[in-house]
Formats: structure tokens, sequence, C-alpha cells
């Protein structure tokens, strides 16, 4: 039997007079705000002005308190050798490849370089005699420049790089002559973005391109800056601001834009209205742009098949009647408009897996001259599935079990390129010809050994009755005693999959005994459209039932127990945590929580806001804010309650999620005696383009945190 008392103890032994530290002084200035006639207190109202000395003051006082906390946990020493072999090792990974004319360009991560790099090679087969196009540390030798996406011209001899700086994701668009690597013409500025992102594609001769572009100074209010993205079209050669417009004016405030074009003129525009999943495309043939779908067809992605002069195919993904999706063929003819009703359904939706739709990643679906590919979602996992032209399943590529696939590059003929990995195993690129699938040499072994642990894929059941994926790592013959520590993970919102993933740093807490778990939950988009709706808006609540069940479920299968349990997420995932701690303070021991929301009430008045709307719901209208006030964190912290040990992570720069909430969230918990910890980055954002030495220390923090509020002591391995 487990012994709850007896953790209590020895975790304060660890702990050591860290318990003992006080978190500064926080003021209360109450505001009161009534919403369709309930009025809500909020005593924190002041830490959202960012610009205010006294809110950096505070921020840079809880820092203070967290390093005088963090820096002396036990073992941080060895665990940081430990952290840092494992993350700066010499270990070498290409991603995000794209073949032009002739030559495949890739971005390179290699450690202990704190930025991946941009590298042209002749062939996939020969990484070893890649060049260098653009590496950001050579321009800002910190870290701080990040390449935020990039893409080669028609023929491969240009490429235009999106740079950004602090995690920001405010990207400007640089061309690059790949021949010399030298930047050539002008820099076309605000084409990226935090939420809505960015995209930028070529035109056939290469002369021009398409691209993202945000209101420039003076063209709208300060609030609207980083909204209303249209797409333009630039001239190599031409100043910026002779640039044309395109299509958007009549787009929402809150668009995303992809864009994509063929190799005859064609251009084809995705727009998502937020982040709810509601979609239009729009198609440019014969210099004259045309609406394809509209929100109510349910059209989720859409590019080129096999075209020609005088026309060819568009696909589109649609999960109008069919929410697992299903393969639409739509025929586009030069000189007559492409019409959505003259669609045929090529492949119809499958009872065991849905097609994904990844709006900022196209890498997940491609055509060749005789075949086209999809990536399907098996519930977390994920496959990729071959059909000819008319629908008919072909042999696909061989895939591991409780794997993840995608991020297709089309190189030659029927040539495809594609990644996969999972928990255990690699990220590895590999071959696919249509009848053979060979790996390639593009990644070089880890520098950590998973052999000794295994992966087991389990259910539990929710509130409702809903069973929940549950993928567990631990140790091959763990004993089932309820005494291991223990950190699950998940996500839940967005129609996001979380699906398997190698992450070689999980090892430091997998060889001091942890298991590791993630939880696939409503939300997300593991089993299509009707997973993520029923964890969207009014049916949040779903995605905490999951998630709780997840955590009951092991502990009632004897992995581990509540005082050796911890749960970690992060954006999205930050709001799970909040959720669960405050719905559920005693099922877990302590809790990490990244880049997180908490005040649910004024998530959508931040910078970018506008865009979780579709997602979450408006307090302005009655039924939305009724559930979004019944669940947010920031509302439903109790004085009296013992809460578990909370470690909040945030970034300065953060575009997508306002540190604010963070801040608001710690002083609310330190409000009631809780040991709630807030560190903040101050060069980094939401996570994306964070440099390398950062990267290392946040997992110091949080392998330390984990141990030390676990009661485990840290054991350095040999």
């Amino acid at each position: 039997m487990f012994n709850f008392g007896r953790v209590v103890v020895l975790s304060s032994l660890v702990l050591g007079s860290s318990l003992l530290a006080a978190p500064p002084e926080t003021a209360k200035v109450p505001v009161t705000d009534t919403y369709h006639g309930v009025s809500v207190v909020d005593d924190y109202r002041w830490l959202e002005d960012w610009n205010d000395a006294k809110v950096k003051a505070w921020s840079d006082a809880q820092n203070a308190h967290a390093r005088s906390i963090l820096d002396g946990l036990p073992g941080v020493e060895a665990i940081r050798a430990r952290v840092s072999q494992i993350m700066s090792a010499p270990t070498v990974a290409h991603f995000s490849l794209s073949a032009k004319g002739g030559k495949v360009f890739a971005m390179k991560r290699q450690p202990p370089k704190q930025q991946p790099f941009l590298v042209v090679m002749a062939s996939a087969d020969k990484p070893e005699e890649a060049r260098v196009l653009v590496d950001p540390v050579a321009i800002d030798a910190g870290g701080g420049v990040s390449i935020d996406w990039f893409v080669p011209s028609p023929d491969g001899s240009k490429v235009a790089v999106s740079l950004s700086r602090g995690g920001s994701e405010s990207g400007d668009v640089h061309v690059y002559d790949v021949a010399t690597g030298k930047p050539v013409g002008e820099v076309v500025e605000r084409v990226n973005g935090g939420t809505a992102g960015g995209s930028l594609a070529w035109t056939p001769d290469g002369g021009s391109f398409y691209y993202t572009r945000y209101p420039r100074a003076g063209e709208r209010a300060a609030e609207d800056m980083d909204f209303f993205v249209q797409v333009y079209h630039h001239r190599l050669g031409t100043s910026p601001s002779e640039d044309t417009y395109e299509v958007g004016k009549d787009f929402p405030r809150i668009a995303e834009i992809v864009i994509e074009t063929d190799g005859f003129g064609r251009a084809l525009v995705s727009m998502q209205k937020g982040d709810g999943g509601e979609f239009q495309h729009y198609l440019k043939a014969d210099g004259a742009w045309t609406q394809l779908t509209r929100y109510e067809d349910r059209a989720v992605q859409a590019f080129f098949g096999p075209t020609t002069r005088d026309g060819g195919t568009v696909y589109l993904v649609s999960r109008k009647d069919a929410p697992r999706g299903k393969l639409l063929g739509l025929p586009i003819k030069a000189g007559t408009a492409a019409k959505l009703a003259d669609a045929k359904v090529l492949v119809p939706e499958a009872k065991d897996a849905a097609i994904v739709n990844d709006f900022f990643d196209p890498a997940i679906c491609a055509a060749t001259p005789t075949r086209v590919y999809l990536t399907y979602q098996l519930g977390g996992p994920s496959e990729i599935r071959a059909f000819d032209h008319q629908g008919k399943p072909q042999k696909a590529p061989d895939q591991k079990p409780i794997s993840a696939a995608g991020d297709m590059c089309i190189v030659r003929g029927e040539e495809v390129l594609f990644a996969a990995t999972g928990y255990t195993f690699p990220f590895a690129w590999y071959r696919f010809d249509g009848t053979t699938t060979t790996q390639l040499n593009l990644t070089s072994p880890p520098p950590v050994d998973f052999s000794p642990y295994t992966v087991t894929r389990d259910w539990a059941t929710s509130k409702d009755g809903t069973k929940v994926p549950v993928n567990i790592i631990a140790k091959k013959g763990i004993k089932l005693d309820g005494t291991n520590p223990c950190l699950v993970t998940g996500y839940g919102g967005y129609g996001v999959n979380m699906t398997p993933a190698f992450r070689a740093a999980t090892v430091v807490l997998l060889e001091q005994g942890f298991v590791w778990a993630q939880a696939n939950i409503r939300g997300g988009g593991e089993f299509g459209d009707e997973w993520h709706k029923a964890g969207n808006l009014l049916n949040k609540q779903n995605v905490f039932d999951d998630f709780a069940a997840a955590c009951r479920h092991m502990i009632a299968k004897g992995y581990t127990s509540p005082g050796k349990l911890a749960i970690e997420g992060g954006s999205n995932g930050g709001l799970l945590m909040g959720a669960m701690f405050t719905q559920h303070p005693d099922l877990a021991r302590a809790v990490v929580s990244h880049v997180g929301i908490y005040d649910m009430l004024r998530v959508e008045l931040s910078s970018n806001g506008a865009f979780n709307i579709t997602e979450f719901g408006t307090v302005t209208d009655p039924a939305q804010f009724k559930a979004l006030y019944a669940y947010s964190p920031y509302h439903h912290v109790r004085e009296g309650t013992k809460y578990p040990s909370i470690l909040f992570l945030t970034g300065a720069n953060d575009p997508r999620v306002d540190p604010m909430q963070s801040r608001k969230m710690t002083a609310r918990l330190q409000a009631v005696g809780a040991e709630a910890l807030l560190r903040t980055s101050a060069n980094s954002g939401h996570g994306m383009g964070t440099a390398l030495s950062e990267r290392i220390e946040q997992a110091v923090d949080v392998y330390a945190f984990l141990f030390s509020r676990l009661g485990v002591e840290y054991k350095p391995v040999k």
C-alpha cells in the first residue's frame, strides 16, 4: 500500500529551507467587471500592463525569487551537466526538406550551435556535401535571430527566408542567392507574425512571389497591426512600396493565410478564420481570383494535384458529412472558372482513421504524377497512405507501429521523402519510390539509449464514459506498486494532434525511475472533427475531465500515486494545467506550466486574443461566458485549499499568449499561500526560435523542480 505521508516527509527533507522562502509582496488593486449580471473582481488587473515600470519591477522580483529556489535545488549542477550533455551533443538532424531545381534545401540542427540553419545539397543522399546558405548565428552570435521558414524558387536559384528576433515570430523576408549565399534585393517586412503566421509562394519564373502582408505603419490602428493579413505580390528589384494587392481585403480581421502556386501561373490561397477550424479557399487562374469554398463547405485543406497549362486538379480534404475527412478532386480548366459543384469524392471517409489537416504544414499531403499521399491520424499515432488519382488505394511506405509520419517532400517523379519518429526511436528520413522504403542518412544517432524502455498504449475512461488513449513510456519490467514518480502531459485544443515524438532529454527523467505518459484528450484532432468539437467552446470541460481520467488511470494501474505524480503542459496545455490544479488540487504533487492561459475572461482582449475566440468562445455571448467562467483557472483559486507546487514558465516576447496570464495567476496563487514560482525569460517567446542555451536552462529548472517536489534524489548517470 502506498504511504502518502512518507513521501511528504521525504519531500520536505529534500527541499530543505527552500520551502520557507517567501515570495515578493503583490499589491491588490481591485477592479470589478460585470458580465451578463455577474460581478467579477480582479485584484491583479494592474499586472497586465508590461509598459508599467511597476510591473517590470514585480516581474524581476519574481524572477529573483524563483532563482533563489531553483538554483538551490538538490543536484541541480549534476542535472545541468546531464541535460547539457544530451541537448548539446553534436548530433545532426535535417528537417523541413524542400526539393527545387535539382537541389534539396533543409533546415539543419547541429548542437551546440544556438539555432538551426539553412543548407542546400545536391541530393538527400549526400548530406555531408551540404552547403550552409543562411546561418542565424552569423547574424546574431547570441542566438537571438531565428529562421521562421524558407521557400526556394522553382529553379532553386534563390530562396526567400523569414527571419525574426527573440522568439517574437515577427518575421521579415530576405532573399538569398543560392549560388553565393549572399542576400539579394530588398527586404520585405512584416510577412510573418505570431498567431496568424505567414506564407510565401514563388511565381514560375522565380522573378516574383506572393506573400502574406501585415498592415504597415499608418494603415491600421495600433491594436490592429497584427491582424487583417492580406496577400500581396512582390517583383524582385522593385521597392516593396510598389507591391500590388492580390486578395484578402474582405477576409476577417483574424484571417490566417497559406499560399501555394503551381508551375503554370496559378495560385491557391487557403484562409482560416482564427484558430477554430473554419476555412475558405481561393484560386487565381487566368489572371483572376475565384472563391472555391466557403466555411459551410467544411473543406479544411487544399493543395494542387498534377497540373498542366491547360488545367489539372485541386485536391480538397472535406469534412462535410465526413467528420474524419474525405478527399475531393476539383477539376480546373484554363479559361473556365472552377466550381466546387464539379468536385468528386476520390477517397471516401475512412472508418478507422481521420485525414490529418494541418493548416501551417501542407507537407502532410503530396501529389506525384500518378499518386496522392495523405497523412492519417490513428488516435495519436499517424501513418501515410497512398492512392492513385482515381482514389484507388496503392502500396504505402513501410512504417513502424506507434509512430508518427509526415513532412513529405516530392523530389522527382514518383520519389517521395518523408519523416517518421516514435517515442523511443528518433526522427529519421525515408525515401519511398512507390515500392521500396529506404532510410536516409540525414540524422545521426541520438546521444541516449532508449532500449531499456518500452511504450504501452492504454485507454482511460473519462467522466462521461469516453475512452481516452494514454501512451506510456516506462522501464521494462517496472513494478506497478504505486511508488514510481510519473509525469503526465497533454494538450487538448485547436484540433492539434499529440503524436509520438522522440525527446532525447526525457531520458533524464526515465533513468531516475520516472514513468512518462501522454494523453490524447478531446479538443485535439486525433479522431477527426467530432473529437475536436467535443473539447472546444461549450464542451471545453471534457478536455479537463479526460486528462483527470488519464492521471487517475496511471494511479489505478499502479504506475504511480498522487504524491509521486506531476503534470506538465504548455500554451493551451497550460490552461489544462490551470484547470487541473484548481479542479483537482489533490491529484498531483507538482505542476509545470509553460506559456499558459489562465484568465479566460480577459484572454480575448490580449493583442492576439481575438484569434482564440473561435476555439474558446467570447464573454460577450452569455452561454459562452458561463462556460468560460465555470472553468477559468484564475477565478477558481480558493483560500484554504492545499495546491500542488507549481512552476510557471513564460517568455517576455511571447506573441501568442500574453505573459500577463502567468503573472496574474502567480500572484493569485501566492495570495492563498500556494508555492507558485514564475520564471520569465527575457529573450524568448512562445517557444519558437528559442536559443539552445535557453532551452537547456529551462529543462534544467523543470527537471530539478520535478525531482525535488516528488522527493526523487537525483543520482548522476555514469
